[in-house]
């Protein structure tokens, strides 16, 4: 097969990594692989009993596999700070990999009152990653991996109803808040770019896979195992985000599956919109962002 697989991952001794929702799905494989390539993970989870199980998981597979829990729940960017805290003692950390997130749920609020989709795919995103630079930045080409999704391409950013109290669409919302990874880890790597920083900001897509992300799905959750094994299983899907965290890159750059339109295969640089790339709609989107989390990197504008 052309293109990146978990078979290109190189040994990884002596690094450490943060991968948020990494008990189940693509980030449970994404803590697989590297946990056998002997790096050092934490497992940034909300459940500690979940993320202890998937733990045991790992270390039946790769005994002496060095992981750890850091809790954290994106939903409550008090955590998301705390989480932050904890980490911030390890003494390296080469990639923080934006994970977790939560897809078309019925309308439901974060601690601080934000709508879940933008407050957690989003803003939970943007503050974890902003309070780690300075622990990032301590080691030599460390990496920010935002996670994104094809939906990106339908996402239209309500900007004057971002935490939907006029209107709420589950799956629109969605789009909108894989939009907004977009054009966070576009700016991000702009922004770092320009003041001089060793640390590159990238972002990459599972294509469609199986996995337990659509429980809010409803009836159609029933096809997703069948169209997902169809596809891309949860080891497949994790392929673009372990490329994005391992392998050469080019700063700002975007991975995804190289087969069926961006859904299937192994990873490769991936297609995104214009919108995505636009950089007024990126700096609009740092700036609401900045006001909403009161969490600011300090990086020139």
């Amino acid at each position: 097969m052309d293109g990146f697989t978990e078979a290109d991952v190189a040994d990884q001794s002596g690094k450490c990594f943060i991968v948020t929702g990494a008990n189940t799905g693509i980030g449970f494989e994404v803590v697989r692989v590297l946990a056998s390539r002997r790096a050092r993970v934490l497992l940034a989870c909300r459940d500690k009993a979940k993320a202890e199980a998937a733990m045991r998981r790992i270390g039946r597979r790769t005994p002496g596999a060095d992981t750890a829990f850091l809790p954290i729940d994106q939903a409550d960017l008090d955590s998301v700070r705390a989480a932050a805290d904890l980490a911030a003692p390890e003494p390296r950390i080469d990639a923080l990999i934006n994970n977790a997130g939560v897809m078309r749920p019925p309308l439901t609020r974060t601690k601080q009152g934000f709508e879940l989709q933008f407050g957690v795919n989003h803003l939970g995103c943007f503050a974890l990653s902003i309070l780690l630079l300075p622990t990032l930045t301590k080691t030599a080409g460390s990496r920010i991996v935002v996670t994104a999704s094809v939906a990106h391409r339908r996402g239209r950013i309500a900007w004057d109803d971002l935490n939907a109290e006029r209107s709420y669409d589950r799956s629109q919302r969605y789009a909108d808040s894989k939009l907004a990874n977009m054009l966070f880890f576009f700016e991000l790597d702009r922004r770092l770019r320009a003041s001089g920083s060793a640390v590159t900001a990238v972002g990459c897509h599972p294509g469609i896979a199986a996995t337990d992300l659509g429980r809010h799905m409803g009836a159609l959750q029933l096809l997703v195992p069948v169209v997902g094994m169809a596809l891309n299983t949860p080891a497949m899907g994790a392929w673009p985000t372990l490329q994005a965290a391992t392998a050469t890159v080019a700063p700002g750059g975007y991975y995804g599956p190289n087969e069926l339109g961006g859904r299937r295969g192994p990873s490769a640089p991936a297609w995104r919109t214009r919108q995505a790339e636009d950089g007024a709609l990126a700096r609009r989107l740092w700036d609401v962002s900045v006001a909403m989390t009161g969490i600011d990197s300090g990086l020139p504008p």
